[in-house]
């Protein structure tokens, strides 16, 4: 509060700050799926599942939307924001849910845990069965037959939340989908990243999602001309000028200095308008000009939080 007073800033409510833990998110999950708590601790404890339960692939993004449907549930919370990896990770988040179960019950997932179930009859009896065994068997000379059981049992436990997670994943899904929800894509006007907010934003659009607005940060400012001559600047600047700076030479280093902010300025409008035509009037698009000096402070984030609230706008 004392830092907010000092900056002149008047603090209204609060904010609180998570890091996902991927593990303990899923360990919850199958804690509340499991049907019983043998069938819990069967899961939990199982070794392979202790491994693949923070790098499976698509598990991250997965649990991360499970902690915001989990979050968003939560009547203490007035808004819950999401800061999600760079576009191309931010994808993986769209789809994860339907991609965890989809791996869950692949038909690979399937195969596996009816081969090593028929293996483990004796007289290896089915067709199936024979085959399945020599490939078992010879996997079970280089990784070892309990390591091959670990994996089953991992493979049948997850089958067996199945249905949990199928519905979880449609209710997260639908949560995305949901008007209290809204994607904002925060760019540069470079060009490359404009690129990369239209891919993303027309992502969205396909998904059914909603893309509310669009943040084009540090946009350079078209700064005027100055209407003093150069004679007129250097008479101006002479007597601020290090002893033996020639004030002609200072002036046309500031004016090349001039034009190529200048320049910058004209490709960044460009830019930021191919974006704006791209999206259409129904999104909203705020520019944020390039500061002075580093955001690395309270004073410099309310300044920022002027442009993104629109007290302050953009000099076109």
């Amino acid at each position: 509060r004392e830092l907010f007073e000092a900056a002149g800033l008047e603090l209204r409510g609060s904010l609180a700050a998570m890091m996902l833990d991927t593990k303990k998110t899923f360990d919850t999950l199958v804690a509340n799926l499991a049907k019983s708590p043998e069938a819990r601790d069967r899961i939990l404890n199982n070794e392979i599942y202790k491994y693949v339960s923070g790098s499976l692939a698509g598990t991250q993004e997965y649990m991360a939307m499970e902690k915001l449907f989990e979050v968003r549930k939560d009547p203490q919370w007035d808004l819950v924001v999401l800061d999600t990896p760079p576009t191309a990770n931010a994808l993986d988040f769209l789809d994860a849910p339907e991609r965890l179960v989809g791996a869950i019950d692949s038909p690979a997932t399937r195969w596996f845990v009816q081969a090593y179930e028929s293996s483990q009859k004796g007289a290896f009896g089915a067709l199936l069965s024979k085959g399945a065994s020599m490939l078992l068997n010879g996997l079970s000379k280089f990784t070892g037959a309990d390591f091959l059981k670990q994996i089953a049992e991992f493979i049948a436990g997850l089958n067996e939340l199945f249905g949990g997670f199928r519905e979880h994943a449609e209710e997260v899904s639908a949560a995305l989908r949901s008007p209290d929800v809204a994607f904002l894509v925060v760019t540069s006007p470079h060009p490359l990243a404009v690129r990369e907010a239209m891919f993303f934003s027309d992502k969205l659009k396909d998904a059914g999602m909603r893309r509310d607005g669009v943040i084009v940060n540090q946009v350079h400012q078209l700064l005027p001309e100055p209407k003093a001559s150069d004679e007129e600047l250097a008479q101006i600047l002479a007597p601020h000028l290090p002893e033996g700076t020639e004030p002609g030479d200072a002036v046309a280093r500031m004016m090349q200095a001039l034009e190529d902010e200048r320049m910058r300025a004209v490709a960044d409008r460009v830019e930021t308008d191919r974006l704006r035509h791209h999206l259409g009037p129904s999104v909203r698009m705020v520019e944020v000009p390039a500061l002075e000096a580093d955001v690395h402070d309270i004073q410099s984030l309310a300044e920022v939080s002027r442009y993104l609230t629109g007290e302050a706008t953009s000099a076109l």
